[in-house]
């Protein structure tokens, strides 16, 4: 029961030698407690999320698996539980009452994990399955933070985007493996892509290394350095500091540098797309600085 949360189903119960009897009389002494039928938890019950789910799979039966919010609860990729658990099924159709339960015969092998001990939907398959429910942003923030975080891998989000074309997960989530750049790592670089497609500019690498340091993005063509600054990472007498010494250094190799803040790429994108194509134009006829 410890590797099912505090939980245990009732066949598996028989199937160890318990008797219907004992069963029963553990139930009207209080050692077990009901949680879905044929599922039942040691007393006191756990009401953590962990046990929750875990509990909804042994009601689904052997081919249950928590998926959608549940597995991405599982998986790290949200903080905040929302009740009741989901499952997918694999085979079959039982479907428990107060369970969300999705019949997914398109779920293979390799569509399945185990998260704390519960039998899950893979990370990718798992972000498929809630893409649809998030917001734009949302998602973007989910799939970059994850792919750092080394928990989704580009190659296997396509895998499962593939086998599932009319998925409407599927739409949302071409976008990262058409352009299998390296993964953002906050809102603001989120809405640096969009920018420059927008204003025709040329996409740069992103999150690069560069003589020892993490670059936002680099054009290796011009020798140019997009730094992207937002309060919340470079403010501060350190981080003051250790930008304009970076810059110096890069500057010391031949490398120019380009400061953009949220409030400008937001708030006046024309003017700041006009000045970073002039700067592109400059450094493509002079090159860039010995």
């Amino acid at each position: 029961m410890r590797r099912q949360s505090g939980n245990v189903a009732r066949h598996q119960m028989l199937a160890v030698g318990m008797s219907t009897g004992s069963i029963q009389h553990r139930l009207r002494i209080g050692e077990l407690v009901p949680r879905y039928h044929g599922v039942y938890c040691q007393s006191p019950p756990r009401d953590d999320p962990q046990a929750l789910i875990a509990a909804a799979v042994l009601a689904g039966g052997p081919y249950a698996v928590a998926s959608h919010g549940s597995a991405a609860w599982l998986w790290g990729f949200i903080s905040r539980y929302e009740p009741p658990p989901e499952i997918s099924l694999t085979q079959g159709d039982r479907r428990p009452r107060h369970i969300p339960a999705h019949r997914c015969p398109s779920l293979e092998r390799r569509d399945i994990s185990h998260q704390r001990g519960v039998p899950t939907t893979s990370a990718a398959r798992t972000v498929l399955d809630l893409a649809p429910r998030l917001a734009r942003k949302t998602l973007t923030r989910l799939v970059q933070d994850q792919r750092h975080e080394g928990h989704l891998h580009l190659p296997a989000l396509a895998d499962v985007l593939e086998r599932n074309p009319f998925h409407p997960g599927t739409k949302l989530l071409k976008r990262f493996v058409e352009n299998p750049r390296n993964p953002t790592r906050s809102p603001l670089e989120d809405d640096l892509l969009p920018f420059l497609v927008k204003y025709g500019l040329p996409l740069p690498q992103t999150n690069v290394y560069l003589y020892g340091r993490e670059i936002d993005a680099y054009y290796p063509e011009y020798k140019l350095i997009l730094e992207l600054d937002g309060r919340d990472s470079h403010d501060g007498e350190d981080a003051f500091e250790d930008d304009r010494d970076r810059d110096a250094e890069h500057l010391k190799h031949g490398l120019s540098t380009v400061r953009m803040t949220t409030k400008r790429i937001r708030g006046t994108p024309d003017y700041e797309a006009e000045r970073l194509w002039e700067i592109i134009d400059e450094l493509s006829r002079h090159g860039a600085p010995p």
